[in-house]
């Protein structure tokens, strides 16, 4: 590797951690990064998840504030998404490479799509009595989408911080602060247990993963701080603008 594609994966690394804190979707940026630098997608895909680990954690450092009122919520929904990351981690590494290329696209724009019509869903599903009742009470479908989540969270990554914070908007609505922080809470969580079983069972190339983990962990805590000056309306309209632009880019790839 040179010195040129080295500062790039770093740099790339950095935005994710970065993105990743204000909303979701750094993978985006890094794992097209890697992608260019020449690596194949599913090794460069296991390689983005255990590189920007430590980003998720500068952002819950960051948010560690908004989380201290968090213990209940965070205690219940770590059952689910660890037993989702470990289902997701195992369909990846048995998913062939062509399959895995052609569904991305699709997925990022799925989580466009919720994330644009949080507010709606939100609307509906207060109507069947689907929402949170109280400050520590998690409703079943919450439990359920965190798994589902996590399983795409450890499967690919790209766009889980939107499908998570979404998820949190409609089914346990708070000040989008504190969603925020819980949701990189939860995905710190997820990619910790996928990137235990990539380190052991997946094709993780060591060289790029160390150079852009220092990337991620420093733009994930600077991060926070971009995410607390956005509105809700601009930390949506970033975040989903942000999405249907990189999905059509590789969609006409």
């Amino acid at each position: 590797m040179d010195i040129l594609t080295g500062v790039a994966l770093a740099a790339a690394a950095f935005a994710a951690g970065a993105i990743n804190s204000v909303a979701g979707g750094g993978s985006l940026v890094s794992f097209p990064a890697l992608v260019a630098a020449g690596y194949a997608p599913k090794s460069a895909n296991v390689t983005n998840t255990v590189a920007l680990w430590p980003g998720y954690i500068g952002g819950s450092y960051g948010y560690r504030g908004e989380l201290r009122r968090q213990r209940a919520r965070i205690l219940a929904l770590a059952i689910p998404s660890i037993a989702g990351a470990l289902a997701g981690s195992a369909i990846l590494l048995g998913t062939p490479a062509r399959t895995f290329d052609a569904v991305v696209p699709f997925l990022i724009l799925f989580a466009c799509a919720v994330m644009a019509f949080q507010d709606r869903l939100a609307r509906l599903a207060a109507h069947h009595r689907l929402i949170s009742r109280g400050e520590d009470h998690i409703p079943l479908p919450l439990h359920l989408a965190t798994f589902v989540l996590a399983i795409y969270g450890a499967y690919f990554g790209a766009g889980l911080g939107i499908l998570t914070l979404a998820a949190l908007g409609i089914l346990l609505p708070d000040d989008i602060q504190r969603s925020n922080a819980l949701k990189g809470l939860l995905s710190a969580l997820i990619n910790a247990i996928a990137m235990v079983y990539f380190v052991l069972f997946g094709p993780v190339r060591w060289l790029p993963m160390a150079i852009m983990a220092g990337g991620a962990l420093a733009g994930g805590y600077l991060g926070v701080g971009v995410a607390r000056r956005l509105g809700k309306r601009w930390l949506r309209i970033a975040v989903v603008g942000y999405g249907v632009i990189v999905a059509a880019v590789m969609l006409v790839k």
